[in-house]
């Protein structure tokens, strides 16, 4: 185990040294898993590990090279950790309001999700902008009730990020699925967002699952599309 930790960590060590030192620009796309791999003699997952830890310091931005994405005023958002570190590796300075943090069950998501427990942690929050208070986005986040994370209602999040709780409880996203689409907000939505009734939002529901398939995050967000969109990317 301290073989593979040391071989993640030297990957690291040393693209995030070409990385800053500007041998590799920003915007600048790494190779993939397979000639990293070839290039320091380790397994893909040694790679990931490495790609994870540099994706957690904000020096990359790592996605599927086909699919869909998401961008932020015309900038791509790689939403694997959560949009307050996508955001944050944009630069874009947002604050968030946690409106709500309970335990909840639900069994439609648990089939959907396919999952054994219908029970879940939910963190409720609205993000502005805050160069001028406009709302972003509405999100829900649904997390598995494990140690460090089922105390949350009883504690709140307070100041804390929830991608750091995430990541200190064990819950480290490395695959999963976004789906995307539209509709006219509600009035309870309405009056979060601070908008008017019927107003059109993109719609998205991101679930996150771990290096071995269990399940890290369900996430539903409504993002303002006059900021967001979405982008596929093909070929």
């Amino acid at each position: 185990m301290t073989g593979v930790r040391l071989k993640h960590q030297r990957i690291t060590d040393v693209l995030a040294k070409e990385i800053r030192s500007g041998h590799r620009p920003a915007g600048e796309q790494l190779p993939g898993e397979h000639a990293l791999a070839q290039r320091f003699g380790v397994s893909r997952t040694t790679v990931r590990a490495a790609l994870a830890e540099l994706s957690e310091a904000g020096l990359i931005a790592t996605r599927t090279g086909k699919g869909s994405y998401v961008l932020f005023d015309g900038r791509p958002l790689d939403d694997s950790l959560g949009w307050a570190h996508a955001l944050a590796t944009q630069g874009i300075d947002t604050r968030v309001r946690t409106l709500a943090v309970d335990a909840r069950r639900d069994e439609e998501l648990a089939r959907q999700l396919t999952l054994n427990t219908a029970e879940f942690v939910c963190v409720e929050r609205i993000r502005e902008l805050v160069a001028d208070a406009v709302v972003v986005s509405y999100e829900r986040s649904f997390l598995p009730p494990v140690p460090g994370v089922r105390d949350l209602p009883a504690r709140g999040l307070g100041q804390e990020s929830l991608t750091d709780v995430m990541l200190r409880a064990g819950l480290r996203p490395d695959h999963g699925e976004q789906r995307v689409s539209g509709r006219r907000i509600d009035g309870r939505e309405a009056e979060l967002l601070r908008r008017e009734p019927g107003d059109w939002f993109l719609d998205t529901r991101r679930t996150s699952r771990a290096a071995d398939g269990s399940f890290v995050e369900h996430v539903v967000s409504l993002l303002d599309p006059d900021h967001f969109q979405l982008t596929l990317a093909f070929g």
